[in-house]
C-alpha cells in the first residue's frame, strides 16, 4: 500500500487525479512519449514525479533524465491502455535499470505475456533488483 508523501498523494492518487484531470487515453499517451524520450508538458511530469519533479516549476536543474522514463512507467501502473505495451516493452530494453525494473512491474500488473521471453532474458540482468523484479514477473505471468 502507497504512503502518502508530503506532497498530500500517493503516485496512485497522483496519477488518478491526472486521468480525472485530463483522461486516461492523454495520461497513457504522455507516459507512452516520456518512455521514448519525447517532450511532455509541465503538469503531467508533476503528476508521475510528485515532489521530486517540482524542478519543473522552480527552474532547479533536474536529476538524471531516466527519472521521466521510470515516473512514466510508474504512471502506467495505474493508467493503462493497450495502445501502451509497444513501450513497455521497449523499456524493457532501456539503459537505465530503474526504468527496467519499472517496466517489469508494469508487464506484471498488466499481465503482458508476449513480454515472457524479456522477461527470461532479464533474469541475468547485471542489476540485482532488476532481477529481483524479473522473477517476481516471472512468477506473476505463470498465475
Amino acid at each position: 500500500m502507497g504512503t502518502t508523501s508530503h506532497w498530500g498523494m500517493t503516485p496512485r492518487q497522483g496519477v488518478e487525479h491526472e486521468c480525472a484531470r485530463r483522461g486516461v487515453a492523454a495520461v497513457v499517451s504522455g507516459c507512452v512519449d516520456l518512455l521514448a524520450g519525447e517532450p511532455a508538458d509541465d503538469e503531467l511530469i508533476l503528476a508521475l514525479g510528485g515532489p521530486p519533479a517540482d524542478w519543473v516549476r522552480t527552474g532547479e536543474p533536474p536529476g538524471p533524465a531516466y527519472w521521466l522514463r521510470v515516473w512514466a512507467a510508474r504512471g502506467l501502473l495505474y493508467a493503462w491502455d493497450d495502445s501502451a505495451r509497444p513501450a513497455v516493452l521497449r523499456a524493457l530494453g532501456d539503459d537505465a535499470w530503474r526504468v527496467r525494473e519499472a517496466a517489469l512491474k508494469v508487464v506484471a500488473r498488466h499481465q503482458l505475456g508476449e513480454a515472457s521471453a524479456r522477461v527470461d532474458a532479464l533474469l541475468d540482468d547485471p542489476s540485482t533488483r532488476v532481477r529481483a523484479a524479473a522473477s517476481r514477473t516471472q512468477r506473476a505471468l505463470d498465475r
